[in-house]
């Protein structure tokens, strides 16, 4: 972070005036990027960002305090917004709705990175049709003690399942670990429908690439696998878009590759640095996407052939909840990632003599999502610890609660 604050600085682009508050502020200490190095970034590359996030209600993702604090995501677009930003109002399945941001084009790219915004992360859905999603997202989300290799060869099967059904996907890579697959559907179908097709494709994955690939949603039954994540099709769900900033210490963006490209890109060529000579060499690979708009029939037709999905089983103490197949322990819920690291290497000191005969994938910090902000969950699978050995379920080592002193319809206890 800059010492004190700069005078804000003033853009035209394409007619418009966008402020940039702040702008020497530095976002990204170790490759030296502030605030305005981003709204130039994603100026740079504003045709390709637009077609993955313009037109499409955002949840917007701020960083005010830079990337080593935990953002806030705030859905409803803020009151004192210029005219070039548009607005749609969404119903939740919580029962409540939102006014949200609506960006179409390079000026709206500015406004929104100059609120602390990092990655774009819009619905699957236009403006116009709030209902009817246009586009199927695949995520290939890679397990601990999973490489690179492994998601790559499970992104291939993907798009095997996908040929045969008559779609055509579009990868990119996550900006993260993982991989993501684009396709592009016609606004035909709802969101349950989506859901089901992108829950088929990934059981479809999974048969054709047992032990590569996992459609289990509970993340405990993965082992060391790629999960083809079919949740982020669910209506509340947002993915960061493609040429997102991601909040890594390198400024690494989710880009947009060819099928060709796959196997030997590395998530970490692609930054803040070195996109904007990418995008100005090559273009953009998802150039064509817009006119490769398909049908869920097939899908569709396959998720009638499989059958429903197995269902976990339920507890037996009345609430519904479901029971996990696995011998899992609670850690840790704590309000930021340092502190549920930290959590777990006080359980790690405590068990010492456990630690050894745990797997990569048996330890399992998630991110959750409260009202406004992530907060997260530590558990410990000690499915790979003998019966006689395994410690029983004690005292969180911390336990934060994300929803004390909140209350709106939906709550999670409500």
């Amino acid at each position: 972070m800059s010492p004190s604050k700069t005078p804000a600085e003033i853009l035209d682009i394409d007619g418009a005036e966008v402020r940039v508050s702040n702008p020497d502020k530095v976002v990204f200490p170790e490759p030296g990027l502030t605030k305005l190095d981003l709204v130039r970034y994603y100026l740079e590359v504003a045709d390709g960002a637009l077609r993955g996030a313009g037109g499409r209600p955002m949840v917007l993702k701020r960083f005010p305090k830079g990337i080593d604090a935990e953002p806030f995501f705030q859905k409803r677009v803020p009151e004192n917004h210029p005219p070039f930003i548009d607005t749609a109002t969404l119903q939740y399945s919580s029962g409540t709705s939102a006014e949200e941001t609506v960006i179409r084009d390079a000026a709206g790219l500015a406004w929104v990175v100059n609120l602390g915004c990092l990655d774009l992360n819009p619905h699957p859905v236009r403006a116009e049709d709030l209902e009817h999603p246009d586009e199927l997202r695949v995520d290939l989300d890679p397990m601990p003690g999973v490489d690179w290799s492994q998601i790559v060869d499970t992104a291939y099967v993907a798009q095997d399942v996908l040929d045969d059904v008559g779609l055509v996907g579009w990868p990119k890579t996550s900006g993260s670990r993982g991989l993501h697959i684009l396709v592009r559907i016609a606004p035909d179908w709802s969101y349950r429908e989506v859901r089901l097709a992108a829950e088929t494709l990934a059981r479809e994955v999974e048969n054709r690439a047992p032990g590569l690939a996992t459609a289990r949603w509970w993340k405990e039954e993965r082992g060391e696998s790629v999960f083809v994540d079919f949740n982020q099709n669910a209506k509340d769900r947002t993915v960061a878009s493609a040429y997102s900033v991601r909040s890594l210490p390198d400024a690494r963006v989710s880009t947009p590759l060819t099928w060709a490209e796959v196997r030997s890109a590395r998530p970490n060529q692609f930054t803040v640095l070195t996109v904007p000579g990418r995008y100005a060499d090559v273009g953009d690979p998802h150039a064509g996407i817009d006119h490769a708009v398909g049908s869920l029939d097939g899908l569709l037709a396959l998720a009638a052939e499989l059958g429903p999905a197995e269902k976990a089983p339920r507890s037996g103490d009345g609430s519904g909840r479901r029971r996990s197949t696995m011998p899992l322990i609670e850690v840790a819920r704590t309000k930021t990632k340092p502190e549920a690291l930290a959590a777990l290497e006080e359980w790690k000191e405590r068990h010492p003599d456990l630690v050894s005969a745990l797997h990569p994938a048996d330890v399992l910090i998630d991110g959750m999502r409260g009202s406004s902000s992530l907060w997260y969950r530590v558990r410990v699978n000690l499915q790979h610890v003998p019966d006689s050995e395994r410690p029983p379920q004690r005292e969180l080592l911390a336990d934060y609660d994300p929803w004390a002193g909140k209350a709106w319809p939906g709550r999670p206890g409500a």
